[in-house]
């Protein structure tokens, strides 16, 4: 069931959803939770298909805000609120209202989504893109007892790791925390399996990749041991490494598909480590409620405690910064590339010959260049 409802109010809202529960035969709200997402018109569409599909796992009412301030000083005066309610089928196991904000409004949006909360329920936001520095002190992200961001969306996906952390309240989390589950859920379970001494660990994964650095951090703060990051063409984390005396245990993935667990002593065996889809993020996320404590410890430790190089790349020392001899003139491009494209992160070196021919180079071209004779 579909109701738009054009200039209204959240009174005629609630008011909607009633007479929407009563056509269906389900005067009970059965929900548990209120969603709340906060989007533009671009990203509306793919997080209300993964809220909805979260929904029939977690059953919820979502609130789809959409501000829409306007552009001439004549449309933000204008004030308005437009809501589009879906029920049933359209709206996975809950109910759905987009409320679509103009004007002045998309100021205040938190009193127009306060009465629309389920009661005694809990709240959860979520920012698909554009989160506020600090979404605990948002308007709408004070009204909520979960705080979801996704930090792969930002302009500079690994600097928003440490706005998150300067922000960080507890309640907060980061879809870049939720997609490493998997691989921490192995890498503790192969370590389960015997008792050994971590020297070292390797993370590899794509560059921009916040889940990377969020994934080597958790290593470093929970077995206390340096762990060197590799950037990899991805797709995201191919494969993680633990140094041990008796030889490396690997976890690799390089297709995103099927992972293969590598131990000393024990044959290889395939994992299932699927990259998964946001909706399957988003009803993890909410299974638990409470603060993320080891989320907390692992995004508040600096990324520059991970060494950085690039893949075929030697690494010169710590500090996150890359300075190294390109490997060869057909390599050149490629770490030339990185290091254009990552300036803080890589210091990419041209080889020793390169730079001696372009000596031998131009003292040749003084050599055959005419001397001037006096008086001319």
């Amino acid at each position: 069931m579909k109701i738009d409802l054009t200039d209204t109010t959240s009174s005629k809202i609630n008011a909607a959803l009633m007479d929407a529960r009563r056509s269906s035969g389900s005067t009970a709200a059965g929900m548990v939770l209120t969603l709340v997402i906060v989007t533009d018109e671009g990203s509306a569409y793919d997080a209300l298909k993964a809220a909805n599909d979260a929904s029939r796992e977690h059953p919820s009412r979502t609130l789809a805000v959409i501000k829409r301030a306007g552009r001439s000083p004549r449309a933000r005066a204008e004030t308005r609120l437009d809501a589009e309610i879906l029920v049933g089928t359209d709206a996975g196991s809950g109910e759905t209202v987009i409320l679509r904000m103009h004007g002045e409004l998309a100021a205040h949006a938190q009193s127009v989504v306060l009465p629309l909360l389920l009661p005694d329920a809990p709240v959860v936001v979520w920012w698909p893109d554009n989160a506020p520095l600090n979404p605990a002190q948002d308007p709408l992200g004070a009204l909520a007892q979960r705080r979801i961001t996704d930090a792969v969306t930002a302009e500079s996906p690994v600097g928003q790791l440490a706005q998150r952390a300067a922000g960080y309240t507890p309640g907060d989390t980061d879809l870049a925390w939720t997609r490493i589950t998997g691989w921490r859920s192995m890498l503790a379970a192969a370590l389960d399996q015997r008792e050994v001494t971590i020297t070292g660990a390797v993370v590899e994964g794509e560059s921009y990749n916040p889940s990377v650095e969020l994934l080597g951090l958790w290593l470093h703060n929970r077995l206390r041991v340096p762990v060197e990051r590799v950037v990899t063409g991805g797709p995201g984390i191919t494969a993680v490494r633990l140094r041990t005396a008796d030889g490396d245990i690997t976890l690799d993935r390089p297709d995103g598909l099927l992972g293969t667990l590598c131990m000393p002593g024990a044959p290889d065996r395939m994992v299932a480590l699927k990259r998964r889809d946001t909706a399957e993020l988003i009803a993890e996320e909410l299974r638990r409620l409470d603060p993320d404590d080891i989320y907390a410890t692992a995004v508040r430790t600096p990324v520059d405690r991970l060494r950085e190089r690039i893949a075929g790349v030697e690494h010169a020392g710590p500090g996150g910064t890359v300075e190294a001899e390109a490997p060869a003139a057909a390599e050149e491009p490629k770490v030339v590339e990185a290091a254009v494209a990552n300036p803080t992160r890589v210091t990419a070196k041209l080889p020793a010959k390169t730079a001696a021919a372009k000596r031998t180079t131009a003292k040749k071209a003084a050599k055959a260049a005419p001397r001037k004779r006096s008086g001319q």
